[in-house]
């Protein structure tokens, strides 16, 4: 993502929602936005959220002023969990699903390298990985087994694709 974004920081079209995390910021982590469970529940309560879900532990969230690019006619690329997606189709007449993945061994070695989770918690994420679904947007799958560079290469021709 972060390469897609810097490839993508010149084009006006484009933007990538910023999320609400209940984790504190982390050097070499997303830069998010932080809050604590309490704060995130009244946020979505209020209706700050246009996608909430729960994963690993944490409360994650796409604000709504996020996706304000939308009705102007903006690529906005968001990163949800798959339990998101149905709500994502219902706010915005295209969406596209962008399947970033990598076989598991693959992502068993990246989550460790982060160091943010035990052997144990990385075998149970891979494990309940859930399937991908989607109602009515279109799923394109990049498989990222590759080095990081020719993955964005590929992401940023798929993105580039949904221009205007």
């Amino acid at each position: 993502m972060d390469a897609a974004r810097a490839g993508l920081s010149g084009d006006p079209g484009y933007r990538f929602a910023r999320r609400l995390i209940t984790r504190p910021a982390m050097a070499g982590a997303e830069d998010h936005d932080s809050c604590d469970e309490a704060a995130f529940r009244a946020f979505k309560a209020d209706g700050g959220l246009a996608l909430s879900w729960q994963a690993h532990g944490l409360s994650y969230g796409i604000p709504v002023a996020e996706l304000s690019g939308i009705d102007a006619g903006d690529v906005v690329i968001v990163n949800v969990s798959r339990a998101a997606i149905a709500t994502a189709e219902q706010l915005a007449e295209r969406v596209v699903v962008l399947n970033i993945t990598a076989p598991v061994a693959v992502l068993a070695q990246r989550l460790a390298a982060r160091g943010r989770e035990t052997e144990a918690d990385i075998a149970a994420r891979l494990k309940r990985e859930a399937p991908l679904t989607a109602q009515r947007a279109e799923i394109v799958t990049i498989l990222n087994d590759r080095s990081v560079a020719e993955a964005a290469e590929e992401l940023l021709a798929v993105l580039r694709g949904l221009g205007r």
